[in-house]
């Protein structure tokens, strides 16, 4: 017998799926709460979803990008692995244009303590307030021998460390690795001798790929003799600023070991408070040199 609508019994009847009007269904998403019919349930962690917020989200009730790909140290896999490296080929490419055509500016980016040198007053240098040195003198180069080794170096070393690292990881690698280099260099060089280049970042890259080989459990043979060959080039060649090397190597060792080695749990908090003490030491070698300085 057909019933009055409003009767007890429609209001008693169950809700029909939102994708199919003619199935009653006693389930929901556990998103966004709708009725889904047996056929569109996606098991979640907890309950189930609809295929709408599987598709917004990662399936599982977290956040959409929780189900991600990452790299070895929890970074996320792009779309271009070496798209940070090569941006900074073009930098240095562009100061390397730059200071062939003007020497006021090549003396502007490089790395020096004070100058001029006694018993004239200081004008410039890093002793001055010129700290930024720190970190043009990463990017200048003026011979072109030195430049192309160093990109050379930056693109056989960067792109699977980008890839491996992630952008963001990779990229605090390098600038703490050069800095750590440049800092070195103020502390130990002479205040008037002035230096340049990628040299401390590329070394940074050397020990941290070393690391990460060893992580990965790849023959270590190959990098540990280019690192020995580039060592021998540092400490036999005239007019190397050793310190920037040595300086960057550690800080890439340091640094490399707590990317690919903290703990699943606190991962960011070991490897970006790695990189602060690296910068905290930087700050400390730059202001006792300063101090010494002036």
């Amino acid at each position: 017998m057909d019933q009055p609508a409003g009767s007890p019994q429609d209001a008693q009847s169950l809700p029909v799926c939102y994708r199919h009007p003619d199935r009653e269904t006693g389930i929901r998403c556990t998103r966004c709460e709708r009725p889904i019919c047996p056929e569109c349930m996606v098991s979640a962690s907890v309950g189930f979803q609809c295929p709408d917020c599987v598709r917004g989200g990662s399936g599982t009730g977290h956040a959409p990008d929780a189900a991600r790909p990452r790299t070895i140290a929890g970074g996320t896999i792009a779309a271009d692995p070496r798209l940070l490296t090569k941006i900074l080929i073009g930098i240095n490419l562009a100061v390397f244009i730059a200071v062939q055509t003007s020497t006021a500016l090549l003396n502007d980016l490089v790395l020096i303590g004070a100058w001029p040198p006694a018993p004239f007053n200081p004008t410039e240098g890093v002793a001055e307030g010129q700290w930024y040195r720190l970190v043009t003198s990463m990017f200048t180069h003026e011979a072109i021998w030195h430049f192309a080794f160093n990109m050379l170096s930056l693109w056989w070393l960067g792109g699977p460390l980008e890839a491996a690292l992630g952008r963001a990881r990779y990229i605090a690698l390098y600038f703490c690795s050069g800095l750590a280099g440049s800092a070195f260099t103020y502390l130990l060089a002479g205040p008037t001798t002035a230096s340049l280049g990628a040299s401390g970042a590329i070394f940074g890259l050397f020990g941290a790929t070393a690391i990460l080989m060893r992580r990965l459990q790849y023959d270590m043979r190959p990098i540990i003799a280019l690192l020995v060959i580039n060592l021998i080039f540092t400490f036999g060649w005239s007019n190397i600023a050793w310190q920037a090397h040595i300086g960057g190597l550690v800080a890439g060792v340091i640094i490399g070991y707590a990317m690919v080695h903290a703990p699943r749990e606190h991962r960011s908090l070991v490897q970006y408070g790695t990189c602060a003490l690296v910068l905290a030491a930087v700050v400390l070698m730059t202001v006792l040199r300063t101090l010494q300085l002036t």
